[in-house]
């Protein structure tokens, strides 16, 4: 019996469990290249934006600078949350300072929010896809067990054949969880990272445009 012989002839939930399993494996695999790329990218072009916005002579002009830098859009929302303006609205009531912490803050949320995307995903792959396969085991044992004993005579040859077949169901939701869960790891480090640079360049741009801002409306 042959591990395509053991899909075939285990029936639906077999069969289901091995779709699911490929299912997740096909999607976390997608999610683990795309994160990658993105979070690679992320990584310079933070660095990059950060340092041209700081050896620019405006906001205006940094702006031009990192609009080339920051192919993900990741310190351009921050910058322009600082400088949208709704006159006339409790948005712009109270200190600046608080106003600017609280469009800094709702930018930064955005920007992690992208960089966190396919988080769940390895997650939920990682945790749940021993499980599948333990679910495929457990039944394909079952459904050799049953066979064999309609059959008559059972012996151990004809024993552990079948039931080391259905135990490569275990090894397949192994191998679906195992990258899922070092990538998932691997990419929270780096999105910690980032989003340790994020905070410290929103907290840095709110400190410069609050003492700017004091200086226009001093007497």
């Amino acid at each position: 019996m042959s591990l395509l012989a053991l899909i075939t002839q285990g029936g639906l939930i077999s069969q289901a469990v091995a779709a699911l399993l490929l299912a997740m494996s096909v999607a976390s695999w997608v999610v683990i290249l795309w994160k990658g790329w993105l979070l690679r990218r992320a990584t310079g072009d933070v660095a990059r934006s950060t340092a041209a916005f700081w050896q620019s002579m405006s906001v205006e002009a940094a702006c031009d600078k990192i609009a080339v830098f920051d192919r993900e859009a990741l310190v351009l929302p921050l910058i322009a949350a600082t400088q949208a303006k709704s006159h006339g609205t409790l948005a712009t009531a109270g200190d600046k300072s608080a106003q600017l912490t609280r469009v800094l803050r709702d930018a930064l949320h955005a920007v992690l929010q992208k960089l966190q995307f396919g988080q769940v995903l390895l997650a939920t792959v990682g945790s749940t896809a021993p499980f599948v396969g333990l679910l495929g085991t457990v039944w394909g044992i079952y459904h050799a067990l049953t066979g064999m004993a309609m059959a008559g005579q059972v012996t151990i040859d004809k024993v552990s054949g079948p039931v080391g077949e259905a135990l490569i169901m275990t090894a397949a939701g192994l191998a679906v969880a195992i990258p899922a869960v070092l990538a998932y790891n691997v990419f929270g480090r780096s999105i910690g990272r980032i989003e340790a640079d994020l905070e410290g360049f929103a907290f840095d741009l709110r400190e410069l445009l609050a003492v700017r801002n004091n200086l226009l409306v001093s007497p």
